[in-house]
């Protein structure tokens, strides 16, 4: 895929740049950090209770359907490699800087609130062994995620890798505790396979309109895109690798779970993956619990990362005040973005409902996803002579992912 890695937006700040050290191993791990976060930790539970036994069908289900929305962006991540990523997609795709602006706050928006969410999880695991204050634990939290994404993004990014391969392990841990307390379980794999009934296709695809939201988080990579090598050929790999690994991951611990706790026990449960546990020795339990703090503070410094870059491209852009796009000639981390982004998350943790504000994240994302396949279906309609070569998809992957959007938000709002 040929052409510059660069792509100059006007309101661009002449100071130091971003420095481009992102391989594709850590990109993949950086999105996978965000991916395989919170979500598989809540969603066995209400799956099951839409899909029964079937519910681990229903993960590559949905990252099927969340896939066309992935290539849309694998083709815009590529023609427009540059932080703030569905602010440029929209504003080119549009041609608004208004809705430009508008998408790119959406985005920040669902960032800092999903920290601040994942800051207070992080601190009640916490309070197991620290017993002070949870104020004062998700504060410690904010503050330690915003000095590390300040510290350099080959820095950061390889410490949210390290986390995520805790991360990974901890789900390995669930299949291998389930397995061992049930070591019968393997034998019934092929009950998980559906018949072909109506009744429980239905469930399925319930269970999938559920699933759809543990996927969501391989978008963040884009906003990335200034500090990736080869942007052009890493992070497509990167996006689509993403969702591949983390349906491969759900698909096998959902499996193990609801082979191996009861579906009563199941369905409705708030902690799903905990009941593998409840007959545990108190090192295994310990230790899931320890995983358990690893994951939360990774989400946190993940979207940390996330939105001080979109920040930092907007007003690279010109569309926020020029300041923001400063860059620390040392750390070559957008200082005052990440600083901002880190009193940002302070506030909502202390001060908002984080419960129900967190509960419309997932709204906001359909949003934006909905406006960045629009904004790719526009610019293929123009059909520009000359173009660089990028990574291209047809038409109508776009199209069907705004379709696909537009339906989960409907019945998000119709279930709300």
């Amino acid at each position: 895929m040929a052409g510059s890695d660069n792509h100059t937006m006007a309101g661009a700040n002449d100071g130091p740049k971003l420095k481009r050290s992102l391989t594709l191993p850590l990109l993949t791990l950086y999105g996978l950090g965000v991916t395989i976060g919170a979500g598989i930790y809540v969603l066995v539970g209400a799956t099951a209770a839409e899909a029964g036994i079937h519910a681990p069908i229903s993960f590559p289900l949905a990252a099927g359907g969340v896939g066309f929305t992935g290539f849309s962006y694998c083709e815009l991540a590529t023609r427009y490699p540059v932080s703030a990523g569905e602010a440029v997609y929209v504003r080119e795709g549009f041609n608004s800087r208004k809705l430009s602006l508008i998408i790119g706050l959406l985005v920040v928006a669902s960032g800092v609130v999903s920290s601040a969410a994942v800051s207070i999880g992080a601190a009640a695991y916490i309070h197991a062994f620290i017993p002070v204050s949870p104020w004062i634990l998700s504060s410690a939290v904010i503050l330690l995620v915003g000095l590390v994404a300040v510290w350099g993004i080959l820095e950061s990014v390889a410490l949210a890798a390290l986390f995520t391969v805790i991360e990974i392990c901890g789900l390995g841990l669930v299949v291998w505790t389930g397995l061992a307390n049930e070591p019968d379980a393997i034998r019934q794999i092929g009950s998980l396979v559906p018949p072909m009934e109506a009744g429980v296709w239905g469930g399925i695809f319930a269970a999938g309109l559920l699933a759809f939201f543990a996927f969501v988080g391989f978008e963040d990579i884009a906003n990335v895109a200034e500090e990736v090598k080869q942007p052009r050929k890493t992070l497509p790999r990167g996006i689509v690798l993403t969702l591949v690994i983390a349906a491969l991951v759900y698909f096998i611990v959902v499996s193990v779970v609801v082979l191996v706790v009861p579906m009563s026990s199941l369905v409705g449960s708030a902690a799903p993956l905990a009941l593998i546990f409840e007959g545990a020795n108190p090192t295994t339990r310990g230790l899931f619990n320890i995983i358990a703090i690893i994951a939360t503070v990774n989400g946190a410094l993940i979207q940390v990362i996330m939105a001080a870059r979109v920040l930092y491209g907007l007003a690279s852009q010109g569309s926020l005040p020029a300041f923001i796009a400063r860059v620390n000639p040392l750390t070559r981390t957008p200082l005052v973005a990440t600083v901002l982004i880190t009193v940002i998350i302070l506030f909502l943790a202390a001060f908002l409902p984080i419960a129900e504000l967190a509960a419309a994240t997932s709204m906001i994302v359909l949003v934006v996803f909905s406006f960045v396949n629009l904004a790719l279906l526009r610019i293929k309609w123009r059909r520009q002579v000359g173009e660089v070569t990028y990574f291209r998809v047809p038409v109508w992957v776009p199209v069907v992912g705004f379709i696909s959007c537009g339906l989960l938000f409907l019945s998000g709002l119709v279930l709300s």
